[in-house]
Order: C-alpha cells, then structure tokens, then sequence
C-alpha cells in the first residue's frame, strides 16, 4: 500500500495488439476505471496518519483497496477468456482461408495447364478461324477473351488472399501476445492483492490490541449519526409538509381566481341580456322609430386558466431521476466511499452501526458541492458533522454534512455542481471525511447508486 499499482502498460499494450471485440475493449475501460479508484484509494490510504483514531479509516479503505483488487482480476480473467475464444475464432480463419486459398491455387493451376497445352497444338488464331461457321468463330474468340479475364480475376483473388491469410496470421500472434499480456498482468495482480491482505492483517492485529477503544468510537459514532438522522428527517418533513400546504394554497387560490373569473363572465353575460331586454322594450314602445338596434353581442369567456397542482411545484423530479448514476460526487478531487448505506455489522467489534447515507473520503481542503441544481432548504449545525446542508430538487433532497468554510444561505438557487462549502479536516488525524444522504420526499434513499462512479 506504500506505492501505487498500475496496469496501465498492460492495459495500453493490449489495446493496440489487434483489432479488439466490443466485448474485449468494454473490459479493459471497466478495468481503467477500477484502477483509477485502486489509486485514488491508496492516495487516500496514504494521506490518513497511522494513530488509533484512525484506526477504522485504514481498515475501511484497505478493505476498499481488496475488493477493488479482487474485481480487477475478476475482470482480467473474463479478458482472458475472452482473448482466447478470440485466438480460437482467429485459427478457425486461418484454417478456413487456408483451405480455400489452396483449392482456389490448384484449381488455377490445372485450368493453365490445360490451356497451355491447347495452345501447344494451335495457336489462338487458328483456334478462332477452325470454327465451322462465323457464329462458332465469333463464340470462340468470345471464349477466349472470358478465360483471359477468368485468368486475371483468379490471379488477383489469389493474391487477395494470401493478404487476408496474411494479416489473419498476425492478428494470431499478437492475440497470443494480448494472453500473455493479460496473464503476466492477473499474476501482478495477485501478488499487490497478497501485499494488501498482509497490510490489511497487521491493521486488524493493532485494532484487536484495541477492541474497547473501537468499540467505544463506534458506539459514540453511532449515537452521532442517530441525532443527526432524528434531526435529518425532522427538517425535511417539516419541509415536505410545508411544500405540500404552500402548494395546497396555490391550489385553493387558483380554484378562487377561476371562479371568480367566472362569476365576473356570468354578471356580465347577465347584464349584457339585461340590456338587450330593455332595448327590445323600447323598440316595442317606440315602432315609427327607424333605427336599427343592434342586438347585444354575447362576449366571449375568457380562458380559465387551470389551477396549479401539487406535482407541478416538484418539477425538478423529471430530470433528477433522469441522472440516476450519473450525479457527480459531492466532493470535488480524489474521493472514495468509505462507509455504506444501511445497517452493518462489525463482527470484530461486536457493534452493529446504521447508516442513513454514505460516508465519502477526500483530500483535504476540498469543496463539498451539490450533485444537482436545487434550492437550498435548510442550513444548521450539528456536533460531530460541524455546518451541515439540506439541498431539495422537487420532492428530492440531499443532505451534506462536515462543511467548516460555508459558501451558501438558505434560499439560495444552486446550480449543479456549485460549491457549498470546504470539507472539514480534522486536525489531529488529518482525515477529510463528509457524510451525504438522498431522500425522496421521507423515505431515505442508498445515494450511492446515484453517483457516477
């Protein structure tokens, strides 16, 4: 763990060996992306100062480290296998072009000599002037003239070929190339996962040494995160509803404007007909007068626009789903998730911790940013995660926690991607960790799917 691992000759040499299947060149960019989170991982192993403090830390990403290790080769043995079904594909091929190549060689091969000895015995011209009749002379030269293209086309297929054969061949051997390369590369990988395993022993043999201590941090870790999530979930239900009744009374407002529009139409309609009752009247009263009264023209409604509805007020929701996995890390700089989502058991402690959200590693001085356009709802304090955000997109919200250097207010529009604030680093242990929730509405959501890795 004290120097990085990389494949990156591996991975570029195989890559221009041969013409790769899509299934190959899909492995080998799984393959980069596993080995840039392996570096950014061990950055971050590196970075986290060996003290009892942060014990749990370097266990958590050497933990990362194994499996990350252990999915590379998982990778690598399905590019092996694919390589070889490619060799095998490759001297079907040859086998096939070979074949062809060498009936296609014989069955020129007769048809010149055939000729050649034809030709021994007349000449081309006599050929042509023995035929019985014109017709026959005229189909004779025709003859020769086809075997003469016939001649030139089974030449240049020939030669065609060969090439194919030829290029086939090298495809082979650089396939064979591409194995060998991929073997020697799962073999340094073994070897960097049996040094990990080795490390990820000698922390675990410290950390027995200092079972009441762990105990003890994650017991008061998890009486933390319990108060922030009682905390959590209290301001955003208090938002849902407050959302919920702000749309509810543009609802009701717009049911009132609507029929008090209508209202308006309907007395206006009203004294419209009014009007033309009393001008027939007149009319009646008054039959030498000549005037034409026009009758009164009925005024059209006016459009009613319809009331705004309570899905309308989360339009967001549309386009945050449609992001789903592709939302960027809430950190900007090297990253790595080092506690999950949900409830986990620590066997070795005898504690079992729950979580609500993630727990994200970084470097320190990093910004904390929203992974998605929104509105900040809430700004508020909390011991052990210091200025903590509330970011709702429509009936969306994340949450982030452990910001020392706050960039933003409460209802301020944010764009995505744009900073919150600094990551806090704790001094002592010089780790910088956040912690990131999502929610839907109240129901707590796994954030981790929802990011790009």
């Amino acid at each position: 763990m004290r120097r990085v691992f990389t494949i990156g000759l591996f991975l570029t040499l195989a890559s221009t060996l041969f013409s790769q299947t899509p299934q190959i060149d899909q492995l080998q960019k799984q393959q980069k992306m596993l080995l840039e989170e392996i570096k950014s991982t061990n950055k971050l192993f590196l970075d986290v100062k060996k003290e009892t403090t942060t014990l749990l830390q370097r266990i958590n990403l050497i933990n990362k480290q194994i499996a990350s290790r252990k999915e590379m080769m998982t990778l690598q043995n399905q590019e092996i296998a694919a390589l070889e079904r490619e060799q095998l594909r490759l001297e079907s091929e040859i086998n096939r072009l070979g074949e062809s190549l060498k009936q296609k060689q014989e069955s020129y091969a007769k048809a010149v000599r055939v000729m050649q000895a034809s030709r021994s015995r007349q000449n081309e011209l006599f050929f042509v002037l023995s035929g019985k009749s014109l017709g026959e002379s005229l189909r004779r030269m025709q003859y020769l003239r086809d075997y003469s293209k016939w001649r030139k086309s089974q030449a240049e297929e020939i030669k065609q070929q060969n090439v194919q054969l030829s290029a086939r061949k090298d495809e082979l051997a650089k396939a064979r190339t591409g194995k060998q390369a991929a073997l020697d590369a799962l073999k340094a990988e073994q070897l960097r996962l049996q040094e990990e395993e080795h490390v990820r022993q000698s922390e675990m043999t410290e950390a027995r040494g200092k079972q009441r201590e762990l105990q003890r941090m994650l017991q008061d870790k998890q009486q933390q995160a319990r108060k922030l999530d009682a905390q959590i979930e209290k301001l955003i239900a208090e938002e849902v509803a407050r959302q919920e009744r702000e749309a509810e009374a543009r609802r009701l407002a717009a049911e009132a404007e609507r029929k008090r529009k209508a209202e308006e139409v309907a007395a206006r309609v009203r004294r419209e007909a009014e009007k033309g009752r009393k001008t027939e009247e007149l009319a009646r009263k008054e039959p030498d007068k000549t005037e034409d009264v026009k009758p009164a023209v009925k005024q059209p409604e006016p459009k009613i626009e319809s009331a705004t509805t309570a899905d309308e007020t989360f339009n967001l929701s549309k386009n945050f789903v449609s992001n789903r996995g592709n939302l960027p890390m809430p950190v900007t700089g090297t990253a790595s998730i080092v506690g999950s989502f949900g409830q986990r058991k620590h066997s070795e402690w005898n504690v079992t911790t729950n979580s609500n959200g993630i727990d994200i590693q970084a470097q320190q001085g990093a910004n904390i940013r929203a992974v998605f356009e929104g509105e900040v709802s809430k700004v508020f304090s909390v011991p052990g995660y210091n200025t903590c955000v509330i970011v709702r997109h429509g009936d969306y919200y994340t949450f982030y926690g452990n910001i020392y250097d706050l960039f933003v207010k409460s209802g301020d529009k944010l764009k995505s991607g744009q900073s919150l604030g600094r990551i806090y680093t704790d001094p002592d242990t010089g780790v910088a960790t956040m912690h990131f929730q999502l929610w839907q509405k109240t129901t707590k959501l796994n954030p981790a799917p929802w990011l790009k890795r």
